[in-house]
């Protein structure tokens, strides 16, 4: 197999194979073991309103089983060597990622062609496991600091798929079939449509023969696109309250902020930093430690494809609210006349 071009950066190594599949490696000097990961490019930015919740739905479904492997064959491959095997769904990718001894990637990147792309996808394992997707959505609902987030996003970006819910809701989860996950995996799963990454112990070359040995090359280029997401236009800012039962009040400030693309993401992570990243910052400093309103506050920022989101979060008793909203509003509005202290750049 040869690849169609590399990069030969000193550690960090790029291969585009003929069938489309991106090969990313990373060697690290010192170390014993492998992370090797897939990304699909596909995700909940790609669903409709009705299909919320298919991609992270799939991410589940593909560890039910392969032709060759049960669920408990997949879930015992790795760990029975001292590995381990996860996925997670985000708003662009889906990802499945396995960490073993290097003397173990090649069982690694076997097991994860296999799930990733030979899932059975069975009607009888659908129904037992939408239970368990929606005891996590039961799990969000039941952690407000985890639900405030799902709130805030759907009311900044409104019917957009950012606004979505990457769980989905408890609706769209239980109307979703088989056949929508198949649907999904035949569009989305193709390895032009992947990005393979092996980081630790590992040369590029072995390891670009290692996936042409486990069935990575073989892998048919599918030509198919993921569908176009619409421009992501953020609502007229408004005030959203939803009263709950609870010890806490909990209050998210945000806002629309650059892509990933865009360099002023370093200046805004800097900033960020510099208000609420850590016992040091503005934030933490005001609202904990001058005024004791909180146990939980720091600032985010999570920048994507075509936008982004940044904003703060602050974790209060129903008394003090006001006044720990009033006082992040006040370093924040210092912020916009002052910027930060030449002291907080250099630091």
């Amino acid at each position: 197999m040869t690849a169609v071009h590399s990069s030969e950066d000193v550690a960090l190594k790029r291969s585009v194979l003929p069938n489309g599949l991106t090969v990313l490696s990373e060697h690290m000097p010192g170390v014993r073991s492998v992370a090797l990961g897939a990304w699909v490019r596909s995700a909940s930015i790609h669903e409709t309103r009705e299909k919320m919740g298919v991609s992270h739905l799939l991410e589940h479904m593909v560890f039910k089983g392969t032709p060759t492997r049960s669920a408990k064959d997949i879930a015992m491959a790795l760990e029975c060597v001292g590995g381990s095997l996860d996925a997670y769904t985000a708003r662009e990718h889906t990802s499945y990622q396995a960490r073993v001894l290097d003397e173990h990637m090649e069982l690694a990147s076997e097991v994860l062609n296999d799930l990733v792309f030979r899932p059975l996808l069975r009607g009888t394992d659908l129904k037992l496991e939408r239970k368990v997707v929606l005891e996590e959505i039961n799990t969000v609902d039941d952690t407000p600091d985890d639900l405030v987030f799902e709130l805030h996003n759907a009311q900044m970006w409104g019917d957009h798929p950012y606004g979505y819910s990457i769980l989905g809701t408890r609706e769209s989860v239980s109307a979703l079939s088989d056949r929508d996950l198949r649907d999904l995996h035949n569009r989305a799963y193709h390895p032009e449509n992947v990005i393979v990454v092996a980081t630790g112990n590992v040369d590029h070359d072995e390891f670009v023969a290692t996936l042409d040995r486990t069935g990575w090359g073989a892998l048919k280029n599918g030509g198919t696109q993921r569908p176009v997401c619409s421009e992501p236009v953020p609502m007229p800012p408004t005030f959203q309250h939803v009263p709950r039962e609870g010890a806490q009040t909990h209050i998210v400030f945000g806002g629309p902020a650059v892509p990933h693309s865009d360099e002023r993401r370093y200046a805004m992570s800097l900033i960020g930093m510099a208000m609420g990243g850590g016992m040091s910052s503005r934030l933490f400093q005001r609202i904990r430690e001058e005024l004791g309103l909180a146990y939980s506050v720091y600032s985010f920022q999570s920048f994507h494809a075509d936008t982004g989101t940044h904003g703060v979060y602050v974790g209060t008793a129903p008394e003090t609210a006001a006044k720990a909203a009033e006082a992040i509003r006040e370093e924040l509005a210092l912020l916009a006349e002052k910027s930060l202290t030449e002291e907080e750049i250099t630091a």
